[in-house]
């Protein structure tokens, strides 16, 4: 693998960068160097300013002192079309994907929007669009039939997206990659081809940045660890010579031990049984049960059916066989209404885009399923019992503001899927469905949530918690379900269970996972 001599000039730096919102001081004299064919790790809580930075880089923010340094040249700041010129690609968080496009629309259009230096001609280059997008979409394994290249973002599940944002990062001459939480919604394996994407670009000289919280990848991929805490970078060295503690210690200022957070015992009473439940193509075949207190882990590879069966739960997927029992009693889930008249709960995998009104206020987003409890005489909404609701869920759920009205977009992500949880619990579910509960969640926030999914379980809340995370589900759960081609196969005890077992049993064929 061919890298850049580290004595070579660097391709960027920041120099005593500032950024402040208003009375926020987001980053305080931030100083990096990135050189031309090395990996990155940019690691921190959420709202240690780690979004600040990037979007410095790619010229989404204007930095309030400092200099940026790109190519040896000074500039007091970029815009996006001179971070694009530069060669700046970033993937954020969000994607930032244009749903009403086509994929090949989506990964390729900025190649012509840069050569129009910001503008697109009349008439797009449809062939050379194709060309761009299909190299793009085999680079990071997906393969480029017509079919893919003409169907709309919106139509794509989000694991789709999560590769069509990353090919669209690599689909022109880039030379620094900026990954904001890139293996989200991938699976083990679809992470194993990004990470080889990854030692493609490297080896053509191209520097990559990743924002993640997922410490084992960091480890995997190799290169430079940049810790963030509270605006500044408290460390940066090779990711090889700190350890996951000493990581965690760095990025929250204090000590999270690696441990199980299951430490409780399920009930005896059967709150929920699946009995041969099926939909469609989705899944079939399923029975399971779910008791009082009991923390049930379903994992599988994105098309397993793991993801079907969530939705079915909740009431956004058609129940087509079998059938579903509360306290030994059948009952019918055929829609969301039905399933919280049941008091069942669900947080999806998709916050920004399936969970939360992301620019209405706290308030706003964690009681509108508690109305009925907070009317005034006049049969309106009553401010006043709104806020103090609240203000309970808040502080039930630990967020990190105590103002109620602010925006939830204004938020880390950790503070948001807090915000979600808790307007679930508002109205004491017996059954709460967790869909990647700590997506695109930092180390403290994930320390904060998991102990919030063990106090549910202890107050006799039986919870379902479907990931691919498998160091979550082995943490937390006390039974993991393995679904592979549509069927649960596999069952193991969370406390006995190896990532490796599971990981074989999600990859197995069908005729040996039937075994």
């Amino acid at each position: 693998m061919t890298h850049s001599d580290p004595t070579d000039q660097p391709f960027l730096e920041l120099r005593g960068i500032h950024k402040r919102f208003g009375g926020v001081h987001a980053l305080r004299g931030v100083d990096l160097t990135l050189r031309a064919g090395e990996a990155y790790h940019l690691l921190g809580e959420n709202g240690c300013g780690k979004s600040t930075v990037i979007k410095i880089m790619s010229g989404a923010h204007a930095p309030s002192e400092g200099e940026i340094i790109l190519d040896g040249r000074r500039h007091s700041e970029l815009s996006p079309i001179m971070a694009l010129e530069a060669g700046i690609e970033t993937v954020y968080q969000d994607l930032s994907l244009l749903p009403n496009l086509t994929v090949a629309e989506n990964v390729a259009l900025g190649e012509q929007l840069v050569a129009g230096h910001g503008r697109l001609l009349r008439w797009l280059d449809r062939a050379r669009l194709s060309e761009t997008a299909k190299k793009a979409l085999r680079e990071v394994g997906l393969e480029p039939t017509r079919a893919l290249l003409g169907t709309r973002v919106s139509d794509l599940p989000l694991a789709i997206r999560q590769r069509v944002a990353i090919a669209r990062a690599i689909a022109q001459d880039a030379r620094l990659v900026i990954m904001d939480e890139p293996t989200t919604s991938l699976t083990r394996h679809e992470v194993e081809t990004l990470i080889e994407v990854v030692g493609r670009l490297r080896a053509q000289n191209v520097a990559v940045l990743f924002v993640t919280h997922k410490l084992e990848e960091c480890y995997r991929i190799g290169g430079q660890a940049i810790v963030f805490r509270d605006g500044l970078c408290v460390a940066q060295g090779p990711i090889a010579g700190y350890s996951r503690a000493e990581l965690s210690e760095l990025m929250t200022g204090r000590e999270i031990e690696a441990r199980r957070y299951r430490e409780g015992h399920p009930g005896t009473a059967e709150l929920m049984r699946l009995d041969n439940l099926g939909s469609g193509d989705g899944f079939h075949g399923v029975t399971a049960t779910l008791h009082e207190g009991e923390i049930l882990g379903i994992t599988g590879l994105s098309d397993s059916g793991r993801n079907e069966l969530a939705l079915a739960l909740a009431g956004h997927r058609e129940i087509t066989d079998g059938r579903i029992e509360m306290d030994g009693a059948p009952v019918r889930i055929n829609t969301p209404a039905q399933s919280i008249a049941l008091g069942i709960g669900y947080v999806p995998e998709d916050r920004l885009g399936e969970g939360l009104f992301i620019e209405k206020s706290i308030l706003d987003n964690e009681v509108p399923l508690i109305l009925d409890r907070i009317l005034g005489p006049m049969g309106t909404v009553s401010r006043t019992k709104a806020r103090a609701a609240a203000r309970t869920i808040s502080e039930d759920m630990k967020l990190n503001t105590t103002d109620v009205d602010l925006p939830v977009g204004a938020l880390s992500g950790g503070n948001q899927q807090r915000v979600l949880i808790g307007r679930w619990l508002s109205i004491a579910p017996r059954v709460l469905v967790l869909h990647g509960p700590t997506v695109g969640v930092d180390v403290g926030s994930k320390d904060t949530i998991y102990r919030t999914i063990q106090d549910m379980a202890e107050r006799g809340i039986g919870l379902v918690i479907v990931s691919d995370d498998l160091p979550e589900l082995l943490q937390n759960c006390d039974r993991i379900l393995v679904m592979n081609g549509g069927r649960v196969v596999a069952e193991t005890a969370g406390d006995t269970a190896s990532e490796d077992d599971i990981y074989r049993a999600m990859l197995a064929s069908p005729a040996e996972a039937a075994e």
